[in-house]
């Protein structure tokens, strides 16, 4: 198991041997649905590249944790070679952020990106849910180079003379989704809930809702929504970019029937 110690903050590296063990920080109960898809989208072949870090304190107590992987195969709508793509980045309190260990582990990224010799980091951000906002990336020494929408893309190039990273027009993807659909990856752990709730009360209002597991970078960085990895759309009209839950749903289904 590979350990980088920070001051009184320990940060493991997750792998298919040690992810039994670790877990998968934001789902702690092993038994549930959404450790099992995770764990299983974590250790899956097409998922090579992808990397998680998890911090702990002296206690053996998760602080935090961090994936990322090679731009090229980031879950989002973004274009960019040669980066480090961060795809998620989550802590357990306020305290912890105020502890700095977000900023280390992005640090220790930071460090692996230059020994493989990458042109730099870079992040997709939003001040709305299920993605940190620009500040820990603008503190790291980020810079915005674009937004959309409530997404800004940030990156911290090692290269002044390396392409910067793009954002691709998820608007383009939406007009051909006629009817409702419901687009997802288990790269997030808590889909998987919320595909079985939206699932069970669109029957209950006898909607035909058609439901699509994402099942590769390609096809996420072509979703019809910025966050990539849920996309719930009616006939060309995104309705949500992220979780959502039963009761979210249900307001949802009243207004677009009602118009």
């Amino acid at each position: 198991m590979s350990k980088e110690h920070s001051e009184n903050i320990i940060i493991k590296n997750v792998t298919e041997e040690n992810i039994s063990d670790l877990g998968v920080f934001c789902i702690k109960n092993k038994k549930a649905e959404g450790y099992k898809v995770k764990k299983d989208w974590f250790c899956s072949a097409r998922n090579k590249g992808v990397r998680i870090k998890i911090a702990f304190d002296q206690d053996d107590k998760q602080l935090g944790f961090i994936e990322y992987l090679p731009s090229e195969i980031a879950w989002r709508p973004i274009k960019a070679r040669n980066y480090i793509f961060i795809q998620c980045i989550a802590m357990f309190s306020k305290s912890t952020r105020d502890k700095g260990t977000a900023s280390r582990m992005i640090q220790e990224i930071e460090k692996e990106a230059m020994a493989e010799n990458k042109f730099g980091l870079c992040t997709m951000s939003s001040n709305g849910s299920w993605m940190a906002n620009k500040t820990l990336f603008l503190k790291n020494g980020f810079n915005i180079l674009e937004k959309k929408g409530r997404f800004e893309l940030l990156g911290k190039s090692f290269n002044g003379n390396s392409e910067k990273p793009e954002l691709l027009d998820w608007t383009q993807e939406q007009s051909a989704f006629k009817g409702w659909h419901l687009l997802y990856a288990n790269q997030c752990p808590w889909h998987i809930k919320s595909v079985t709730d939206l699932q069970s009360t669109a029957k209950e209002y006898s909607i035909d809702l058609k439901v699509k597991e994402l099942d590769s970078p390609s096809q996420a960085q072509q979703a019809p929504s910025g966050y990539g990895t849920f996309s719930l759309i009616k006939d060309g009209k995104l309705l949500a970019d992220h979780y959502i839950s039963k009761t979210r749903f249900k307001t949802i289904l009243k207004q677009e029937l009602q118009s």
